[in-house]
């Protein structure tokens, strides 16, 4: 490594320490509660003729806040912990981004969503803390495929650049193109899955073999991802209904994600047995597959999906996603020289593109006969200058999305991945990826362990 432990840790406590001042600094300027939450919310109540206190949006979003907050910390967290000798990184990182993240995301959202430009002030409330996580999600995501390949500064400056990118393709995306995405499959899971492969191809180590004895499971690590597993899967249909509008869209959101998943989670377990030698479940395919229901259904899970509808994303999902982690990641790791340490591409880039697709292709089939006209005109936002759009057009403007959303994952992380190439990062050698020690102190009887027989290495499926 450039840097000895010592300094890293200096470095890595140095711009923890001066972010969060710049953060005290920046808040203090710009954020200040919105009408919802501030003390004059009496006076806002009496105005407006609000009858309780009741309506206030904090009690039809906290709920779902609360999911989605447990989906990024625990359900992220926990998924990451499947490699054996890595898990104090996978939850500790993770947590630690998550942190970092959602500050910078307040901020860089607000500025583009929530300023009030009367006095130049930001103006949060739940609804903004939500959207602040959905954004950290994306650098969740692309921290997914450089798991145990890169230093904690190197994952700041990720975070940092990575949500800075999202903000401004989800105001060209949601605001200017004027697509529909509520649960993310183009904004949040395609953007951040390309973000994450095109810096890992930018940090390829073409010498990552020596590491290969920690590149994989033991059979507790993977117990403990699968608490993630099942916590992202129990909570993913809050994530996709959390910032919908609230009735039907909301509630169809629920049910269509519900499904999706469901779905999901039986062709999965078939199409895993079937590939396997002696039919026997690969748990690389239930921790991460069984997820991709979720993400493909995003984009289209406020629209009359219809849920015969759901079952069959969550179907194909299934099928795609586990044949991807099966045949398409280590195609990848050596054509296309793309070290995808979780297989995100599998999980989040190919089930978000399709997500988008069946966004755009449901928005263009959609009828006054399916929706009514008000239902039509709600679902869809047609109003203001988009007063005159017809669904026709709308689904080309989904299309659209999906390709914003593409060129910049692809386009930031070409130029993110070279700045994490400099040589200053204190990035761990060949030898020592995938491993904790570099960067945390460890219990003592876990500070030399022998060598373990590698159990799964969560990127071969040798046996077939």
């Amino acid at each position: 490594m450039i840097f000895s432990s010592y300094y890293h840790t200096i470095t890595v406590l140095y711009i923890c320490f001066v972010w969060q001042i710049a953060m005290i600094i920046l808040f203090g300027i710009f954020i200040r509660y919105d009408e919802e939450s501030d003390a004059h919310w009496i006076e806002h109540r009496k105005h407006k003729n609000i009858s309780s206190d009741i309506e206030n949006d904090f009690y039809f979003r906290y709920p779902s806040f609360q999911d989605v907050h447990v989906m990024i910390f625990v359900g992220f967290g926990f998924l990451m912990t499947f490699l054996k000798r890595y898990s104090f990184g996978g939850v500790g990182f993770n947590f630690l981004i998550a942190a970092f993240g959602l500050q910078w995301a307040l901020l860089m959202q607000g500025w583009f969503h929530s300023l009030d430009y009367t006095d130049g002030k930001i103006k949060i409330g739940i609804e903004n803390l939500i959207n602040a996580d959905f954004c950290v999600a994306g650098c969740l995501i692309a921290y997914g495929a450089i798991l145990g390949k890169v230093s904690p500064v190197q994952l700041m400056v990720l975070t940092l650049f990575g949500i800075t990118l999202f903000a401004v393709e989800e105001f060209i995306i949601l605001n200017l193109i004027h697509a529909r995405d509520a649960g993310g499959s183009m904004v949040i899971h395609t953007f951040g899955a390309y973000y994450g492969l095109s810096i890992s191809a930018m940090l390829y180590r073409p010498n990552l073999d020596q590491s290969s004895a920690l590149h994989g499971s033991v059979y507790h690590s993977d117990v403990f991802a699968m608490i993630g597993t099942l916590y992202l899967w129990m909570f993913w249909p809050s994530f996709n209904s959390a910032i919908t509008d609230h009735g039907d869209a909301q509630h169809r959101a629920a049910i269509n994600t519900y499904l999706a998943l469901a779905a999901t989670v039986l062709t999965t377990m078939a199409i895993s047995s079937l590939f396997q030698k002696h039919g026997k479940l690969d748990m690389v395919h239930i921790q991460n597959s069984t997820l991709a229901g979720g993400v493909a259904v995003g984009t289209a899970a406020e629209f009359m999906l219809m849920p015969y509808g759901s079952l069959i994303v969550g179907f194909c999902c299934g099928i795609i996603s586990t044949l991807g982690y099966i045949y398409l990641t280590p195609f990848m790791e050596k054509y296309l020289k793309i070290q995808d340490t979780c297989g995100i591409h599998n999980l989040h880039g190919m089930p978000g593109v399709i997500g988008g697709i069946v966004g755009a292709i449901t928005a263009a089939a959609a009828s006054e006969a399916v929706y009514g006209q008000e239902g039509l005109i709600n679902t869809f936002d047609f109003v203001g200058d988009f007063k005159d759009m017809v669904p026709s057009k709308q689904g080309g403007h989904q299309a659209a999305g999906i390709c914003v959303a593409v060129c910049f994952g692809i386009g930031g992380g070409v130029i993110v991945g070279g700045i994490l190439r400099l040589p200053i990062w204190g990035d761990p050698a060949d030898d020592s990826c995938f491993d904790d020690e570099p960067y945390w102190e460890l219990p003592e009887d876990e500070e030399s362990i022998p060598p373990i027989v590698q159990y799964n290495n969560h990127m071969r499926n040798k046996d077939v």
